[in-house]
């Protein structure tokens, strides 16, 4: 008969961790993280650029590619900018996510560092809870040419160069003109990237399982320019309408420049992310404490 534990590191057999690159205050945290694993019976492998922060012997270093092809499991120590940045790079591979924050509450990382070890046991005991988040995927067209494409797990962001002056974007849904906007920039967020840069340009909070698309403009020159929420079926085109040039981002971690004309063209990517959870874990937990709403009922004493 096999025992328990056994059963659980074959289910998780090959586990890999990631971490912030050039943090070497983290590399402790990552050594005894890699040591509480191998002590369960799973096989630890790093992705490259943390292996090369980590002083340890014989550690085996694999690309994303790799971890996406061998691992049954990925842990990410960071900040949610970590856990953004190979969530895109493992999202064809359906790799599950666990992450844990070296800081403050993330909304993805969601596990405080020094609850690391004794969490991710229950998480590998199977105490957990599973959860599909949605990606966004966006091309950059050109005189009819693709010219660029990227995956995004928060946002994709066209945005006015550094230049002074307002971009002016034309914007059509599922090939229906919707408007025209002056504006400083136009974010199409998932429910995952609406707590992002979307919020803090006034768009609505998304349940992660909603299945929309939120667009919300960046101080535009029309008031009447307001967040929408579309469904996450539908296909959004911004087009470069000025002779100013803007930029596209996504997830602010890759960009390209854009010319009047071009084109970016965005929809929901076909590839999810799993995130697991510890049991009994809470969307709204997360947003109390990452948006302070826990503090409400202390100011409601003070004013009584």
């Amino acid at each position: 008969m096999s025992h328990p534990s056994s059963i659980i590191a074959a289910r998780f057999a090959t586990i890999a961790i990631i971490g912030k690159h050039g943090d070497s205050g983290a590399t402790d945290s990552l050594s005894e993280l890699a040591a509480f694993l191998e002590g369960r019976g799973h096989r630890v492998v790093f992705e490259s650029a943390t292996a090369r922060d980590i002083q340890r012997e014989n550690l085996i270093a694999l690309s994303p590619e790799e971890i996406g092809a061998q691992a049954d499991l990925a842990i990410v120590v960071g900040g949610d900018g970590t856990m953004l940045g190979i969530a895109r790079q493992l999202a064809a591979f359906n790799v599950p996510l666990i992450g844990v924050n070296q800081g403050r509450l993330g909304f993805m990382t969601d596990i405080a560092l020094d609850r690391m070890l004794p969490v991710l046991g229950d998480i590998l005991d199977g105490k957990l809870k599973a959860e599909q988040r949605s990606l966004l995927e966006g091309v950059v067209q050109r005189d009819g040419q693709i010219i660029f494409r990227a995956l995004a797990f928060n946002d994709v962001v066209v945005s006015r160069g550094s230049g002074s002056g307002m971009a002016e974007l034309r914007v059509t849904v599922d090939g229906h003109f919707m408007y025209n906007q002056r504006s400083d920039g136009l974010i199409v967020a998932t429910p995952t990237g609406s707590t992002a840069y979307a919020l803090s340009a006034g768009g609505p909070i998304l349940q992660p399982e909603l299945g929309g698309i939120v667009m919300v403009p960046i101080a535009p020159h029309a008031l009447s320019n307001r967040p929408i929420v579309l469904s996450d079926s539908c296909e959004i085109v911004i087009e470069v309408a000025g002779d100013r040039d803007c930029t596209v981002n996504f997830d602010m971690q890759s960009l390209t420049s854009l010319h009047q004309h071009d084109r970016v063209i965005v929809r929901r990517s076909e590839h999810t992310i799993t995130f697991l959870h510890p049991q009994g874990w809470s969307y709204y937990d997360t947003l109390r404490e990452k948006l302070h709403w826990n503090e409400y009922p202390s100011v409601v004493g003070q004013l009584k």
